[in-house]
């Protein structure tokens, strides 16, 4: 893929569009980078890109010009529903993301790309760990914090480049073709931008529009809308479900015992030897089995690398215990089914932190959960007041909503007893008060370190 002089425009300024345009500088392309925040909302991501002599700076509108761009690369935060970029369309613009273009740019490695609505980041790091131990040339990058074109000149035929992939990265793409993809979950998500779940699970299949008969496509069985994909994919379908016994897939026995079933039966483990707790971990473990078995690792390396994996920071993350009280950090709960899954982990009492962005979701089912042993909700952000009327429906009573995270972990701690938990898991988005769920995760670990 030759851009030596084509004037490519960006569209969206952040971590990955950083990485785009030092990438895009390297091979000689005439970059236009767009945003509509300021120069001055903008300085410190500036100063990485002062050595660089080749791009011009369109910040605080759009630009009105777009006639002689060659190519358009979208930042995942950029909604392809926005007037300018349909005017793009329009002129016969080749728009595309970070991913695809990483994809045409690579030396062609082994893609292993993974979506879902929740799970993504503890299965891709799980997939890489497996692979990591099992000595493979592997990059671990995508939706999990390490953009994929940072790996297109180190990644050469003989690596693997694991891929996490949200519906935003995933609807910008167009060649884009994993040897192996997973789809863990669908449930209801990002429906501001969306607007429909058709829409949705459209922008999640795209993670195997492009795959053939020679590929594999990982589903869960046990999810209705992932389940129902297999008929819109050419690949091989390899199912898992903890509930069903599969053929030709990953299943879960009647002794609790998981289950290769692809080529011959092996008995791996016991579901109890996962350190890491919940169904939905469970699930999360078969899936990154199922990837890993047919991309040739050996048993014995996916036996032992699920059986020690710790989990990932911010997701269930164990922070500390004060007074017989468990504090867990769960900042990655961003939608209500996440939190969910972390509240079914738990049988003590509750005290949950939620709250944040609304994205438009309904949190009647996810306090529906709660009821069975949360005992007080404190809440913060726009949906604080959504929440707690939803709350208050189910007949959970005792609501607190606060300012901040540092009152919302000192409330935690004054009405919490020996053998609560207490949980952050907050079912929405952290924008809005924090940068990314990494920076609301930290926020409250501070202030939980902080108590005395």
């Amino acid at each position: 893929m030759d851009l030596a002089d084509k004037k490519i425009l960006l569209v969206g300024l952040a971590k990955t569009g950083v990485s785009v345009i030092k990438c895009l500088d390297k091979l000689g392309a005439h970059v236009v980078v767009n945003d509509v925040k300021t120069k001055e909302d903008l300085k410190d991501i500036l100063k990485e890109l002062d050595s660089l002599k080749n791009v011009e700076y369109i910040l605080g509108s759009h630009p009105e010009r777009i006639e002689n761009i060659d190519m358009v690369v979208v930042s995942p935060g950029v909604p392809l529903d926005l007037p300018f970029i349909q005017k793009l369309y329009k002129l016969n613009k080749e728009i595309i993301g970070e991913v695809e273009l990483a994809y045409r740019l690579s030396k062609e490695p082994t893609f292993i790309g993974i979506t879902g609505t929740n799970g993504k980041t503890t299965t891709t790091t799980l997939v890489g760990e497996i692979f990591k131990r099992a000595n493979k040339d592997t990059y671990v990058s995508g939706n999990i914090g390490s953009p994929v074109i940072d790996t297109v000149e180190k990644a050469v035929r003989d690596s693997y480049v694991v891929t996490e992939l949200s519906s935003f990265q995933l609807e910008s793409t167009k060649e884009f073709r994993p040897r192996v993809s997973a789809v863990l979950n669908i449930t209801e998500d990002h429906l501001n931008r969306h607007k429909t779940m058709e829409n949705y699970i459209t922008a999640k299949s795209k993670i195997f529009t492009n795959q053939t008969k020679d590929d594999f496509c990982i589903l869960n069985y046990d999810d209705e809308n992932t389940k129902n994909l297999e008929k819109d994919c050419a690949a091989k379908v390899i199912f898992f479900s903890h509930k069903e016994k599969i053929s030709g897939g990953v299943y879960l026995d009647e002794n609790n015992n998981i289950i290769i079933d692809i080529d011959d039966k092996i008995i791996l483990l016991n579901k109890d030897e996962i350190s890491l707790p919940g169904i939905h971990n469970l699930e999360n473990c078969m899936a990154a089995i199922a990837m890993s078995y047919v991309c040739g690792i050996e048993v014995e390396v996916i036996r032992d690398t699920v059986k020690t994996f710790e989990g990932v920071e911010h997701r269930q993350e164990f922070v500390k215990t004060l007074n017989g009280v468990n504090y867990i950090n769960d900042s990655k709960g961003t939608n209500p089914d996440s939190s969910i899954k972390a509240l079914e982990s738990y049988k003590n009492p509750i005290v949950l932190i939620a709250g944040g962005m609304d994205k438009g979701s309904s949190f009647d089912e996810m306090l529906e959960v709660a009821k069975a042993n949360v005992k007080a909700i404190i809440l913060m952000g726009e949906t604080a007041i959504k929440i707690e009327k939803s709350a208050k429906n189910k007949g959970i009573n005792d609501t607190y909503i606060v300012n901040d995270m540092e009152e919302a972990v000192r409330i935690s701690h004054q009405i919490s007893k020996e053998g609560d938990i207490v949980l952050l898991s907050p079912a929405c988005a952290s924008w809005g008060m924090y940068e990314n769920f990494e920076v609301r995760g930290q926020d409250f670990k501070d202030n939980v370190h902080n108590l005395k």
